[in-house]
């Protein structure tokens, strides 16, 4: 286990209450364990911005399943990149429109690539890529 370091930080006076309505709206019991999620937030962002980095995330779509030949479109580049699709969920949200929610794993650049290319089919409405840290260096 790691041992805690404390140091102290200077803000203007302005700066720190805003800081803390905000953290006392989303929850948060003190500065430090806002302080350490704001600094995992960048680590992580900077792993995504590694091409050769191995991430997390998920692909999120909205399409129309009556789209002509959309839903097989999706399925087939969903079976081309099985190595790094590793879940999916889909939810029928009304006659019309599924939501399909990929979980995926691989290095930063593959993935991207398989978000743009799900993302920029014809016919998919809306598309999401979120991605983030295995964990293994935060």
């Amino acid at each position: 286990m790691s041992s805690l370091v404390r140091f102290g930080v200077s803000m203007e006076n302005k700066l720190l209450e805003t800081f803390d309505k905000l953290i006392r709206k989303k929850g948060y019991k003190n500065r430090s364990e806002a302080i350490r999620d704001l600094i995992r937030e960048n680590i992580v962002k900077d792993e995504w911005e590694s091409a050769d980095r191995e991430i997390v995330g998920t692909i999120t779509i909205i399409y129309n399943h009556h789209k002509r030949e959309l839903p097989q479109i999706l399925t087939e580049s969903q079976h081309i990149h099985h190595e790094s699709i590793i879940s999916t969920m889909h939810v029928h949200l009304d006659h019309n429109n599924c939501l399909e929610v990929l979980a995926v794993k691989g290095k930063s650049s593959k993935i991207r690539n398989i978000a743009d290319a799900l993302i920029s089919t014809k016919g998919v409405k809306h598309g999401k890529l979120v991605m983030t840290s295995t964990g293994k260096d935060i």
